[in-house]
């Protein structure tokens, strides 16, 4: 679909009465929820990243309490993280967008074998623990639990709610992350999550990002990439921004530089420029907003990074 006409059907879903559902259903029929399972697949495989950044950074999951950015439509990463021996896992969302129907199904994804062997392996726990774990939650869900009584109140999921003012105590995290969020998020308000964090996790706590801050309209139409959206400028990409997908069009470095400015450490930062990207980049006419950015790092499309207090 050409991503003007994606743009202008979700700008719509935004204000009509049920906009909601509709955009629901039609990222079930046509969108990134389409193929849930293969989406799910993928997010295994960012939450081993996210996990084996965290071991090489000093910090397992056993035992950890951790704090999510965004929960979206399911809960994989924290059933993962629960399967995996998390003591406590509270995920957060400005919208409530979870689905009954998907919690379910990536509990059935996070189940197979091959998916237990690698939460197991990555986060360092016996995998019969993993799988008892997670056989555990597949019933109670299937009776009609909650996901917080379905982990025995180890996954607290909140929304509506705001990630830059949460309820929780000083000191009471001790990993806070989130995955394909921040780039959706106005730079201020990153800002005042990155502030948050910071008061909720003790010294020697992290908090990990993996942010995907390139154009998510080229997913779904091939006439552009990733960079696109850094052709225009702030007031004409304004028509574009909508409720259901929103894109800060901020770069790599710009992330790091707000957590350092939250008294933060950079503690790990796998960005790089890939030779491809840099290709594209010398084929658009980027807008002069941009033009404090180097190339290299305008051509950055993806980074994970773990920020120390």
């Amino acid at each position: 679909m050409h991503w003007r006409i994606k743009g202008a059907i979700q700008k719509v879903l935004g204000v009509v009465p049920r906009g909601d559902d509709l955009h629901y259903q039609l990222q079930r029929k046509a969108g990134g929820l389409r193929d849930v399972t293969r989406e799910m697949t993928i997010k295994v495989d960012d939450w081993r990243v996210m996990v084996d950044m965290l071991a090489r950074c000093g910090a397992k999951v056993p035992g950890a309490r951790m704090l999510e950015i965004g929960t979206g439509w399911y809960t994989l990463f924290p059933f993962a993280l629960y399967a995996a021996g998390a003591a406590r896992v509270v995920t957060v969302d400005l919208n409530r967008y979870l689905r009954p129907e998907l919690t379910r199904q990536c509990v059935e994804v996070l189940a197979r074998p091959a998916h237990i062997e690698v939460l197991a392996s990555t986060a360092g726990v016996g995998a019969g623990d993993v799988e008892h774990r997670l056989a555990k939650v597949a019933r109670a869900l299937a009776g009609g639990a909650d996901v917080t009584a379905a982990t025995d109140g180890v996954v607290d999921y909140h929304a509506p709610a705001d990630a830059s003012a949460t309820s929780l105590a000083d000191g009471s995290i001790d990993i806070v992350f989130s995955n394909s969020v921040l780039e959706h998020v106005p730079g201020p308000v990153i800002a005042a999550i990155f502030a948050e964090a910071r008061r909720l996790l003790p010294a020697g706590g992290v908090m990990i990002h993996g942010v995907n801050c390139g154009d998510h309209y080229a997913y779904g139409d091939n006439a552009i990439n990733q960079l696109h959206y850094l052709s225009y400028s702030s007031a004409r990409w304004a028509k574009w921004q909508n409720r259901f997908l929103y894109q800060n069009r901020l770069r790599a470095p710009d992330f790091t530089d707000l957590a350092k400015a939250a008294g933060f450490t950079i503690a790990l930062d796998t960005s790089r420029a890939k030779p491809e990207r840099l290709a594209q980049l010398d084929k658009i006419k980027v807008h002069p907003e941009f033009a404090k950015y180097t190339r290299e790092q305008l051509a950055i499309t993806s980074i994970d990074f773990v920020a120390r207090k």
